[in-house]
């Protein structure tokens, strides 16, 4: 089974030959990053960790810039769901290098709408993806029940901060009475997002909810 596995990625490989998920120059079968971006991705490091309303700690392993922004907006939009699995080793890298721990895993939901236009909930995707990595559950605990404006057209943190009052709900049979949660999303800019939704859960019940994020504006 094995053999005819490697098989068919190696045919898979000849179809569409892989691509570095950050810069898209063609690679070799099996990587996923050329060693140009290992070496010069804008990474986080000593300021990977940052504090957010109503959040424990907030993890990032790469600014959101260059090469790194160009990625994840192909990610999102662009139909390039099967980034979420680099991802998640970035992510997981920087949990267990920051001592983020957590008794479940979640993520910031997409509307009804956005999820069916874009076919995919990358945030879940990551969630997923880092989950599988950490031996952990990812369960969905939270519902976007009104479409507002999108966080991206909007500058000001409060207006950002307002524009996401009241928009997410937890769900109505999660149980998260004293639970350690862990909120996945892809990038943070104010934080707004995902302050709210720590809100939401911990009044749902949760007593401590951390956060990570692929990348984060620079401040």
């Amino acid at each position: 089974m094995e053999f005819f596995s490697k098989l068919l990625e190696r045919f898979l490989d000849l179809l569409f030959p892989p691509r570095c998920v950050f810069c898209q120059k063609l690679l070799e079968s099996g990587m996923h990053i050329c060693q140009n971006c290992m070496n010069t991705l804008p990474t986080t490091g000593p300021e990977a960790v940052q504090r957010l309303e109503s959040i424990d700690r907030c993890c990032s392993p790469l600014f959101y810039e260059g090469n790194v922004r160009s990625s994840l907006l192909r990610y999102k939009f662009g139909g390039a769901s099967s980034y979420a699995e680099v991802y998640g080793e970035f992510l997981s890298k920087c949990i267990d290098e920051n001592d983020i721990s957590c008794d479940s895993i979640t993520w910031v939901p997409l509307s009804k709408k956005r999820l069916r236009k874009r076919g995919y909930d990358q945030a879940r995707l990551l969630a997923e993806a880092l989950a599988r990595r950490q031996g952990l559950p990812c369960v969905p605990t939270l519902q976007k029940v009104h479409n507002n404006r999108v966080q991206s057209t909007l500058r000001d943190a409060k207006q950002r901060k307002r524009n996401v009052r009241g928009v997410y709900e937890a769900l109505p049979e999660t149980t998260l009475i004293g639970a350690h949660i862990l909120l996945v999303d892809d990038i943070v800019t104010t934080g707004s997002t995902l302050s709210e939704c720590a809100r939401v859960l911990q009044n749902a019940g949760a007593i401590q909810v951390s956060a990570a994020a692929v990348a984060r504006k620079r401040t």
